[in-house]
């Protein structure tokens, strides 16, 4: 990290407001209320909320393509409209478009051009970046020429052409199949690794879970939750799915589960109440049967998310 007296707060949002005017009279639209946030040192952090809640202005004010109505942002410790922030910071938007008449290698030794790298250090990164999104044998391609994925792809390659130590992602795993959202995971992780900070917006809850440290969930422009995935998931058993075989009768099972679903000689139960496991294990061995698999379900941010989205409007944050 760049600096030796920043302190460990990143990116420091203070009662963060902007206000839009709309249509013919100019109605205010309050898109963002009284924000309050901070992303620390070396941590990944999850931004969400549903569509229209607030994400993508209080991205652009952090970035300063908007002015805020109200409030204060810091990056580092300096105001968000220091010019020399810029090339500490990479950024990939939602729906990147770039010049689709460049070929990929082209294009990140223009963007290298822009942050000012040397030649000899803007071939280095371009060929390991290239080759860390997978896009070493499509270096050659027009961009015209490459799917949404491959252009997500490049796009992240461009965000950290820069080496940033700030790395702001908006929906990264937007339009990857199931082996490029993976391979996203593993580059974000490995970012953290590298000792940089990522701040990143996304609709697909999964794999905030997987990755990241602490999450906000903003709703209709206002704070909900904020604080760390262990803290708001927890240890606590919620419910158990108990699969079992060897057994014919399954209806003597029902005091024990809410849910009974034979296929074939196995048989699935869910357990609402699983401090009844252990009953419902020596019932199954009393009859025969074995136990074939028991997997315990804990909380899931999807079902937090919806539980904060879909609260009643009081105007409170609820702090983990």
């Amino acid at each position: 990290m760049n600096g030796e007296n920043e302190s460990d707060s990143i990116i420091e949002i203070s009662e963060l407001s902007k206000v839009f005017k709309v249509g013919f009279w100019g109605r205010k639209v309050n898109a963002v209320q009284g924000l309050n946030l901070e992303v620390r040192s070396n941590e990944i952090f999850g931004f969400l909320g549903p569509n229209g809640a607030g994400k993508t202005t209080t991205i652009k004010m952090i970035l300063n393509l908007i002015y805020q109505t109200k409030g204060e942002i810091k990056i580092f410790g300096k105001p968000n409209t220091d010019v020399g922030l810029r090339k500490r910071i990479g950024f990939l938007p939602e729906n990147p478009y770039f010049y689709d008449y460049l070929k990929a290698r082209e294009f990140l030794n223009f963007y290298g051009q822009l942050m000012d790298l040397s030649r000899s250090e803007r071939n280095a990164k371009t060929g390991e970046l290239l080759k860390m999104v997978g896009l070493e044998n499509v270096d050659n391609i027009q961009l015209r020429r490459f799917s949404k994925g491959m252009v997500q792809r490049l796009g992240l390659a461009q965000a950290l052409i820069n080496d940033p130590d700030l790395v702001i992602l908006y929906e990264p795993m937007s339009g990857l199949d199931p082996v490029g959202r993976k391979e996203m995971r593993d580059i974000i992780l490995d970012m953290k690794r590298q000792g940089k900070t990522v701040f990143f917006s996304t609709h697909i809850l999964p794999d905030v879970e997987m990755v990241c440290d602490r999450v906000a969930i903003i709703h209709d422009g206002k704070m909900r939750a904020i604080g760390a995935l262990s803290d708001i998931l927890g240890p606590t058993v919620k419910n158990v799915d108990v699969t079992v075989g060897g057994i014919d009768d399954e209806s003597r099972l029902s005091e024990f589960a809410e849910r009974i679903i034979r296929s074939g000689n196995i048989v699935h139960l869910s357990l609402e109440r699983p401090e009844l496991l252990d009953k419902l294990i020596r019932c199954v061995l009393e009859m025969g049967g074995g136990i074939i698999e028991v997997f315990p379900r804990r909380q899931s941010l999807e079902t937090y998310f919806l539980e904060k989205v879909g609260e009643n409007d009081n105007g409170t944050e609820d702090s983990i």
